[in-house]
């Protein structure tokens, strides 16, 4: 289900991604997510990437459990000193695990046929009550980017719909337009929600 093109694009360039800056969006959502979940809330950071999120849920009493499928970028976050795993969107099968799940911007990498799905996943391995993130591009359709990465862009319509069949309250929508590893302008969104 994970695209190895995606995968290795990350493996080759996770020291320039780890500097890339979040937005002031990111940064704001990211601290809204820790300070609505109760200290040591097991939190599941699914793509962490360098483990920027997870170090900082750390930092403030929350139990990251951080998983990639690229091996640089758990290399990374291990740098960090935190737990991280090898893992994939498709390895996620628990019920009841978490009570936040953070998405920023790694979902994006999934087919569209296989989204519907993996939501439906992450709302079952939620405590009930608990918190997801997703940072996503807005668009239409799918395709590589020059990097090679496989990305599907979708509506808010489109990202809201998809939340509500699976069960989740949408709780907070934000939007903006950033630069990201391949230098594109791009308009993203970031959606929180509640199971």
């Amino acid at each position: 289900m994970t695209d190895a093109e995606t995968i290795a694009a990350y493996d080759a360039r996770a020291r320039d991604y780890a500097r890339l800056i979040g937005t002031e969006g990111e940064v704001r959502s990211l601290r809204d997510f820790i300070d609505a979940l109760p200290k040591e809330a097991r939190v599941l950071d699914l793509g962490c990437g360098p483990g920027q999120a997870s170090a900082e849920m750390a930092r403030k009493g929350l139990l990251p459990d951080p998983v990639d499928a690229s091996t640089a970028m758990v290399d990374m976050a291990r740098e960090k000193g935190l737990a991280a795993r090898l893992a994939r969107f498709e390895d996620i099968q628990g019920e009841g695990d978490y009570h936040g799940v953070w998405a920023n911007f790694s979902l994006l990498h999934a087919r569209r046929d296989q989204f519907p799905e993996l939501i439906a996943a992450l709302h079952r391995a939620l405590v009930p009550g608990g918190l997801l993130h997703i940072g996503m591009k807005l668009g239409e359709g799918e395709q590589r980017d020059a990097l090679g990465r496989f990305y599907t862009y979708y509506t808010i319509p489109e990202l809201t719909g998809i939340l509500g069949a699976a069960g989740f309250a949408i709780t907070s929508i934000t939007t903006g337009v950033g630069k990201g590893l391949a230098g594109t302008l791009d308009p993203w969104c970031l959606i929180g929600a509640q199971r």
